[in-house]
């Protein structure tokens, strides 16, 4: 195995030895071209490898024209060169590889080595010495094998110098260039050395010569400082000490304005250095902390004084008046909640040094946070209190006879609960509980929108007032101190970095140096901003209080209002509008919460009285016996005021008027928050909410009167109704559900006008009811459903003529409905809901043509029934010629029930239903009848005349009949049986 290894690296020593040779006898050695490091050179000496003298090349000379030529022509040159070409191309080759391989091959020579030689011979603990690595290296038996392991060893030991060599050629120009960068390199350090030694002597004599006479001068001037600098020190103990004094006195006697100058003039100092090292003064912040403490409990307390605690006894009085009258109309004389112009000029001149003192300390945010809080705190009391003194007047008060009150008595027994005293009330003892509260909360919210104003006025309109530059600065202390207190990170303590507003300035001005450092004009803007943020929210919170304790009282008789009439529930829904507008006007923000409740306790009324109204119409349909009825003046009145379009007109003008009334008292406030008449809104809510239960009751008086009259005698109420409904010039058969129908439209049209807010929600509930009372009309009448439910022992046409009737004239009055419903509903939501209406108005009249249909049908059956009877007459055609000219029974009896159709359906039906009815009779008639003569074996003369005597007689009934048929203009109601009548006894007969 060692054997081929040998041969190939001979071999391959070979081959480099003749390659050597070669380059030799072009000048040039083996140990010259591995050591110089240009490899370009070596291109010269390749000049050698062209053993044999280039061609000679003759000029060609051609016999044939140049457009002749073909490649066999050159075959004999390019024979001729072919030898030196390749020669040449392989020498190229040659050089590009080796020029390559310098560069890339770096490293691949060791690897070679490693590769041809046994890595035996690499190991680092090689020795020959050892016996088993000499048995490894040297496996010989004779002297045979002795010989070639010797040639095996020599062969190895060139190879590695070989690729040594060639290794240290192609890394000897980094060898030599490292070389000469270190010899740089010491140079230089060598003159480094030398100049600083250099200078270390000039410093010196330098220090010798100037340096220690100059610091003696200066020793000497710092002793000088330092003795000055203590003699201020011993000055300013003794002011601080003073300053002290003072500041105990002042806060004593409360005279906050004179002790906050003091706490700013030792602010500054503790802010500074000066105080810096003095033992003496180690608790002097803590006791500028505890005076800042004192003066803003002073402050605080005088301002939730002035401006909650002293706002008189109008609480009591409005209780007292209140709980004086048997019924709290209102319409005495009122309590005064506003203030004149005198008492809020003197009102703001007391506010301005507490606003001005707690400006400098920076706490009027947080005082103003502390007031909305007792603000909040003291209107939820009052409110309380209104209601335990009030609710014994009013629960001794009768109830109402509708009303079943709920009474649950306490733990102890000993009375009735909160609640259940507040759900006994009438729906009259809530309005005027709710009433009394309202004037409390507008005394309690002009007191605090008064405050609002103040502090307003103090932080934006003093141009011009005496106090004007110490508030301005009040301002920028207060904007300065707020800021520290911030970039403190929560590490603040009570007393404010308030230093005089000279420092201030300075202070900010070297802040301001910063790119980040806010300016001094915009830490005031936010101070400001702050201040009138946390004022306004103090007014909202109060009137925040006041929706959710009125929302609390709303939401305990939850589930009394629904089952309240109309005129009840809207004096309880306009006075809680009216208080929702008046305080939202005062506390400028929108009260979500009450509105939600308000709205979510009307959408529950309407619920509730849909709701009623569908089981009712439930119950009316289900009775309904489909008999005419006559019509009260009532039911005309009704259907006459809410579709008549000067009577619709008029009473949207009437309901505008009404709601402008009501709303003038507080939209003449304005947005801005004047009080002048606010006072007298609750005053107005109670009014007008009593207004309009009166118009209501009397609106709907006459409708309930009408329903009552409904039940009673005909003959007691006579002359007080008419047999048909007019409506829109046409008259109406009715009956009782659709009489009862027009008064729920009714209804819903009041909601409609009184609700607005939930005019939505009643267009819903129209529709649904419109769609149910056509559903359930078809199911009784079409369906025959009322031969089960009502006892009907058929349905006649008679019924499907009554049936008809209301259902046209619903459907004549659902566009009105939709005119007037669609006044209030938003424009957004209007096209959703004309399509649903319009849907609607399409099944009632679809409903209405199948009842027609179906008027046609029973004809047509009635026709097939005497068909079938018609083959056993004619067979008595057949028999002799008797005396009796008169039609046959079938003829008869035919033409009887079609006269009594007509007169049924001429008395209930429009005329132009009528012809369309009979209409679809009359070509029902001509194709049957005359298609079942025409099967008839008519043999003798006799059955001839008989045929001809039923067929005259058929046609001059149908000619009698009401049709728009115009095919023959000179004979009525022209058809297939004329023409048959002319066919079978000519023309003259027809």
């Amino acid at each position: 195995m060692d054997s081929q290894p040998s041969s190939s690296g001979r071999s391959s020593t070979v081959g480099r030895t003749s390659s050597f040779s070669v380059a030799d006898s072009g000048g040039q050695t083996l140990s010259s071209v591995l050591n110089n490091p240009h490899a370009g050179k070596l291109e010269a000496s390749w000049g050698g490898w062209w053993s044999v003298a280039p061609p000679e090349f003759a000029p060609l000379t051609s016999t044939k024209a140049t457009s002749d030529l073909a490649r066999s022509d050159f075959q004999s040159y390019v024979t001729s060169v072919s030898d030196s070409y390749h020669r040449f191309e392989d020498i190229r080759n040659h050089t590009t590889k080796e020029q390559a391989l310098d560069v890339d091959s770096i490293g691949e020579a060791l690897v070679a080595c490693l590769r041809e030689v046994p890595a035996l011979y690499f190991k680092e603990d090689f020795a020959l010495e050892d016996g088993g690595t000499f048995r490894a290296a040297c496996p010989f038996n004779d002297v045979s094998e002795n010989i070639m392991l010797q040639e095996k060893l020599s062969h190895y030991l060139d190879v590695v110098e070989l690729h040594l060599v060639k290794e240290i050629s192609l890394r000897s120009n980094s060898f030599f260039e490292a070389q000469g960068q270190l010899e740089d390199l010491n140079v230089k350090i060598v003159e480094g050395c030398h100049r600083i030694r250099d200078l270390k002597e000039t410093i010196r004599l330098v220090d010798t010569d100037l340096v220690d006479s100059a610091r003696q001068i200066q020793e000497l001037n710092a002793t000088r400082t330092n003795l000055l600098a203590l003699q201020h020190k011993l000055k300013l103990i003794l002011s601080v000490n003073q300053a002290l004094s003072a500041l105990k006195l002042l806060v004593a006697s409360a005279e906050c304005a004179g002790a906050l100058d003091i706490i700013d003039d030792l602010q500054h100092l503790l802010d500074g250095d000066q105080l810096t090292g003095l033992h003496c003064f180690r608790h002097l912040r803590d006791h500028v902390v505890a005076s800042v403490d004192s003066i803003n409990s002073i402050l605080s307390a005088e301002f939730m004084r002035a401006s909650i605690h002293d706002a008189g006894d109008k609480d009591a009085v409005i209780l007292l008046k209140a709980k004086a009258r048997a019924s709290y109309s209102l319409n005495g004389e009122d309590v005064g909640v506003k203030l004149d112009e005198e008492e809020s000029t003197n009102f703001r001149d007391r506010l301005l040094p507490l606003i001005i003192g707690l400006l400098r300390t920076a706490k009027l945010p947080i005082v103003l946070r502390n007031y909305r809080d007792a603000l909040t705190a003291d209107m939820k009391t009052a409110i309380k209190t209104a209601v335990a003194e009030l609710l014994p007047v009013l629960v001794g008060q009768p109830p109402e006879s509708d009303m079943g009150t709920e009474r649950t008595m306490d733990a102890d027994g000993g009375g009735l609960s909160l609640a259940s005293k507040l759900r006994s009330l009438s729906s009259g003892s809530i309005v005027q509980l709710l009433a009394a509260i309202f004037k409390i909360v507008q005394a309690h919210l002009v007191r605090a929108a008064e405050v609002k104003k103040a502090i307003e006025w103090v932080m934006c309109n003093l141009d011009g007032h005496y106090a004007a530059d110490s508030v301005t600065a009040a301002i920028a202390l207060g904007a300065m101190a707020a800021e520290s207190s911030h970039e403190s990170n929560g590490q603040v303590s009570s007393l404010p970095a308030n230093a005089s507003l000279r420092s201030t300035s300075k202070s900010v001005s070297s802040q301001g140096k910063g790119s980040d450092a806010p300016s001094p004009s915009n830490l005031s803007k936010n101070f400001r901003a702050d201040v009138l943020r946390e004022n306004a929210e103090a007014v909202f919170a109060a009137c925040d209080a006041a929706h959710g304790r009125w929302a609390k009282l709303l939401g305990v008789r939850a589930l009394l209002h629904p089952k309240l009439r109309l005129q009840d529930f809207l004096s309880i829904y306009n006075i809680t509008q009216e208080f929702i507008t008046a305080t939202e006007k005062i506390g400028g923000r929108l009260g979500y919460s009450i509105r939600g409740t308000l709205q979510s306790q009307a959408k529950s009324f309407l619920d509730f009285q849909h709701e009623s109204r569908m089981t009712k119409v439930r119950a009316v349909l289900d009775q309904e016996t489909w008999v005419e009825v006559d019509v009260p003046d009532e039911f005309q009145a009704i259907a006459s005021s809410l579709f008549d379009s000067e009577s619709k007109d008029n009473a949207e003008s009437n309901m505008t008027e009404s709601f402008s009334s009501e709303g003038s008292q507080v939209a003449e406030t304005g947005s801005g928050g004047s009080l002048e008449q606010i006072d007298s809104s609750g005053t107005t809510a109670v009014n007008a909410a009593q207004g309009k239960a009166e118009v209501t009751e009397r609106k709907n008086s006459d409708a309930i009167t009408s329903s009552q009259s409904k039940s009673s005698n005909t003959k007691e109420r006579g002359k007080n109704a008419t047999q048909t409904l007019e409506y829109g010039g046409v008259s109406y058969h009715m009956v009782n559900c659709g009489l009862i129908l027009l008064k729920m439209l009714s209804e819903y049209i009041d909601m409609n006008h009184l609700l607005p807010a939930l005019s939505l929600e009643v267009v819903h509930r129209v529709a649904e009811i419109l769609k149910f009372f056509n559903t359930r009309t078809c199911q009784l009448v079409l369906g025959a459903g009322a031969m089960q439910v009502s006892g009907l022992k058929s349905i006649t046409s008679k019924h499907l003529a009554l049936a008809s009737q209301v259902i046209s004239f619903t459907y004549a009055i659902i566009p009105e409905l939709k005119q007037i419903l669609f006044l209030k509903v938003p424009e957004p939501r209007k096209s959703l809901l004309l399509s649903e209406f319009d849907r609607v108005a399409q099944d009632y009249k679809v409903h209405r043509d199948e009842i027609h249909t179906k008027l046609v049908q029973i004809m047509r059956e009635r026709l097939l029934v005497h068909l079938r009877g018609l083959p056993q007459i004619v067979e008595s055609w057949n028999r002799p010629e008797d005396a009796d000219l008169q039609p046959s029974q079938f003829a008869k009896s035919l033409t009887k029930e079609v006269g009594f159709l007509q007169r049924v359906l001429s008395r209930t039906l429009h005329e132009v239903d009528v012809q369309a009815i009979f209409r679809q009779v009359v070509v029902v008639f001509h194709s049957q009848i005359s298609e079942a003569f025409s099967r008839l074996e008519i043999s003798t003369p006799q059955a001839k005349d008989r045929l001809h005597r039923d067929v005259t007689h058929i046609l001059g009934c149908i000619r009698s009949l009401p049709c728009d048929n115009s095919n023959n203009p000179v004979t009525p109601n022209w058809g297939q049986l004329d023409e048959f009548l002319a066919q079978m006894f000519g023309a003259e007969s027809s």
